[in-house]
């Protein structure tokens, strides 16, 4: 016998960007669908604000969320949607991960007016990433590039491309996707050329931990398979530290009940070689996904990586 859902009045906090706006309207529609009374309420982050640092020197992944938990604490908003790659590996004491959705393409995408791939840059031409991980796989691939820093939402870091301020920059193919500009996507990096970040392209929604009714709620949006994959990858970013900025790509692919796992860690200066480690185990359970992370993680420690402790 199915247990009807009591319909509710949900505030969703969101970022202001388009693309966190896409995302929450995204959520709206699909709740909505479902007989719930939704709004929006939108907020800047300290992330959003300060643009002219990169993430490791201003406080990681936090800066993107910290607001909009402060609003679900309040009781202004009752869930947060997030871009699960800016979320930190552990949740504050109160609030819980009510939900992750299906995945978009998790890969990262190179983007350029005038060069069609990476392969095709000249010698020390300039790539823009705000990604401590995308920094360290670019510099393994091509280490004659002069790599820098690129902050701000999608648009603006868009903008600066096409002002000249870059040869090149990648971005998360997810979010051209979902915002219909597939057209700017020159070339898609493979896994196997440069693996993502831990959640890369995976929605999740946070909400007060005592807040069961939208738990319950939210239970059909989200999307068993894709739960397990970023369960794993985010337990290896937890192991190595990663509520903070590292240079930590994870990558989990399903098959069945058969997980593989890969994940790479890179000294942000240069000094040690790339650590590459990937493993296999059948997973049912987030539990299980969790212990295979972990297990990558030991085994990236083991073969030279650093743990983040600031």
């Amino acid at each position: 016998m199915t247990v009807a859902i009591p319909s509710l009045s949900i505030v969703i906090a969101t970022r202001e960007s388009r693309l966190a706006l896409w995302q929450a309207e995204h959520v709206k529609a699909l709740l909505q669908a479902r007989g719930h009374t939704v709004e929006l309420l939108g907020m800047t982050t300290k992330g959003d604000q300060i643009l002219d640092r990169t993430l490791s020197k201003v406080g990681g992944k936090g800066l993107f969320v910290k607001e909009l938990e402060v609003a679900l604490e309040e009781g202004r908003a009752h869930i947060a949607v997030h871009s699960l790659k800016d979320v930190p590996m552990d949740m504050p004491e109160g609030f819980a991960l009510a939900c992750v959705m299906e995945r978009e393409d998790p890969r990262d995408a190179f983007v350029s007016p005038q060069y069609e791939s990476l392969d095709n840059l000249p010698h020390g031409a300039v790539v823009g990433t705000s990604s401590l991980r995308r920094q360290v796989l670019l510099q393994a691939l091509r280490p004659d590039l002069k790599i820098v820093p690129l902050r701000g939402n999608l648009d603006t870091r868009l903008r600066k491309l096409d002002e000249g301020q870059y040869d090149a920059i990648v971005l998360a193919a997810a979010g051209l996707k979902r915002l219909g500009m597939q057209e700017r996507i020159r070339a898609i990096f493979e896994p196997e050329t440069m693996l993502p970040a831990a959640g890369q392209g995976a929605l999740g929604i946070e909400i007060r931990a005592d807040r069961q009714d939208l738990a319950d709620a939210l239970a059909p949006l989200a999307h068993a398979p894709t739960w397990l994959r970023v369960a794993a990858e985010r337990a290896v970013s937890r192991g190595m530290g990663g509520s903070c900025s590292v240079p930590l790509a994870a990558h989990a692919v399903l098959d069945g009940d058969v997980m593989h796992l890969k994940a790479a860690w890179g000294d942000p200066e240069g000094i040690q070689p790339l650590v590459r480690v990937e493993q296999t185990a059948s997973v049912h359970t987030l539990e299980q996904a969790e212990a295979l992370g972990s297990a990558v993680a030991a085994r990236l420690q083991a073969g030279g990586a650093v743990v983040c402790t600031s």
